[in-house]
């Protein structure tokens, strides 16, 4: 069985992707709410709530195949401070490669280290600190490369987000999970970038991580849309007027024309501050593309995504339930929320879209830890192993 820790777990979305092949041996996240989440959907057996700051390899359980890390993002996203990885909260990176370096010097370290973040880690404080997280996996003797991955590939939510992945240095890695350069969609500009802009030393550690594409999204943002939501209520005709009246004529205009289609239509919708004619002014922005608005958590009202549902002249709206934030990062219907809104929002906002994790899984984390394991037990079959794995990956991008 694949073992993993899950650090600034949540709601346990990484867990969720990873599936049932992996065994949880440790779980933290310091906010009690997410981790009640978790509890009541995983049980409390691997859970510990505290600041990360306070923990140290004694609670942890075995050396874990893999450490996922989806440390906080507030001060490396644009909408943030920009303290960047000197921010209180992105900063508790540090603490976390310093678990992982107390995990090294007893011997258990783990074959791969996981980190998630926002895609504005690449360009935050000009690079520096896409830079620091680099040289802090090149102390630890790891190789790295990254990936950005959007969840719309897989759920109807636009969600871009960059995973870092690295490897102890003494591992094999199996054919075809590695490239010469550069795919698409996985090593976006930005990426690149923030790639070239690395030292000499961390470019020769650097890895071009290879995926197949995954197969064609089936499902839009109207299927996962309730007809009868238990969190939120639809809003009076008076509300949805007041919502329209916030419309740019441009976005008025979106409307009118899912007003025509003749068929229902759902737009997301999230309000935004805009400057018209020198003052601050706030406007309902709206979508009709069959895709959310990338899920953020409930700061305030503003931040929070609405949704329109358009049949001909038949016009409502309401804020997004609970259920369909679950069902926009790729949790099944089984998923327990917390009852409270704001809670169950910030717990899937605040997430990892699960089939993200799962084809990650499937494609890299997976085909390591078979061929470690197999060339651990040393029987003689390494060679074989490896020209499955190169058969099963060039099957895979023939889908």
């Amino acid at each position: 069985m694949r073992t993993f820790f899950e650090f600034f777990a949540g709601g346990g979305m990484v867990r969720a992707g990873l599936g049932p092949g992996w065994s949880c041996r440790f779980a933290n996240d310091f906010d009690a709410n997410k981790a009640e989440a978790y509890c009541d959907n995983w049980g409390d057996g691997e859970m510990v709530v505290d600041d990360i700051r306070n923990l140290s390899p004694d609670d942890m359980d075995g050396t874990p195949d893999l450490a996922w890390g989806s440390f906080p993002c507030q001060d490396l996203s644009l909408a943030g401070g920009g303290a960047g990885l000197k921010g209180n909260r992105s900063g508790t990176f540090y603490p976390f490669i310093s678990i992982m370096k107390e995990l090294q010097d007893r011997d258990r370290a783990p074959s791969i280290i996981a980190l998630e973040n926002v895609v504005g880690t690449l360009t935050s404080h000009k690079g520096k600190d896409f830079r620091a997280i680099c040289d802090a996996l090149d102390d630890l003797g790891y190789r790295y490369g990254a990936l950005v991955a959007d969840a719309s590939l897989f759920v109807p939510q636009s969600r871009p987000r960059l995973f870092v992945i690295a490897v102890k240095s003494d591992i094999t890695l199996p054919d075809g999970i590695t490239g010469d350069g550069p795919e698409r969609p996985w090593h976006t500009a930005a990426l690149r970038r923030a790639m070239t802009n690395l030292s000499d030393a961390q470019q020769c550690r650097w890895i071009w991580w290879s995926m197949p594409e995954p197969n064609e999204r089936e499902t839009d943002f109207c299927d996962l849309i309730e007809d009868k939501p238990k969190s939120v209520d639809w809003h009076t005709a008076s509300e949805t007027t007041a919502l329209l009246s916030m419309m740019s004529e441009v976005n008025l205009a979106k409307v009118e024309t899912a007003k025509a289609a003749k068929k229902k239509m759902v737009g997301a919708i999230y309000k935004r501050t805009r400057w018209e004619h020198g003052i601050k002014v706030q406007r309902a922005e709206i979508r009709f593309d069959d895709i959310a608005g990338c899920l953020r958590t409930p700061a305030g009202g503003s931040s929070r995504q609405l949704i329109m549902t358009v049949y001909g002249s038949k016009i409502r709206s309401r804020l997004i339930s609970t259920r369909e934030t679950a069902r926009l990062m790729g949790l099944p219907d089984t998923y327990k929320l917390p009852e409270k809104y704001n809670q169950a929002y910030h717990l899937t906002g605040d997430g990892v879209a699960v089939p993200v994790v799962r084809h990650i899984a499937e494609n890299i984390f997976e085909p390591i830890v078979r061929l470690k394991t197999e060339v651990d037990l040393g029987d003689g079959r390494r060679d074989t192993l490896r020209g499955k794995y190169s058969t099963e990956s060039a099957g895979s991008r023939s889908r």
